[in-house]
């Protein structure tokens, strides 16, 4: 038979001080402990990546989850159009939630 010692703060002394403090009645010994939740560990806004010929050259934040979305997002930067400019794209390369890569000639 397997015995399991149920899990307790580092230094329960001082965690029943605050617990106490904090205005909570009974003991921390028989809280449960808190549940893992995904989707608030889920980031709203990413920061993306731009490449040009495969040098970094600008960085973005936007949205997490931009999928085809993200070579537009891209292109409608400022500063990518900026350093666009004069230069022929030869090809678009984007790894969805990561980077954008422009190759160009130019």
């Amino acid at each position: 038979m397997k015995v399991f010692a149920r899990p307790s703060p580092f230094a329960p002394h001082i965690a029943e001080e605050l617990w106490s403090k904090l205005g909570h009645e009974g003991t921390l010994a028989f809280v449960p402990w808190p549940s893992f939740d995904p989707e608030l560990a889920e980031e709203e806004m990413r920061e993306y990546v731009v490449q040009i010929n495969g040098k970094v050259r600008h960085r973005f934040r936007a949205a997490a989850y931009l999928g085809e979305g993200l070579l537009a997002a891209a292109r409608s930067e400022p500063e990518v159009v900026t350093l666009l400019a004069g230069r022929t794209v030869v090809k678009e390369i984007a790894v969805p939630g990561r980077l954008v890569n422009y190759v160009t000639k130019g």
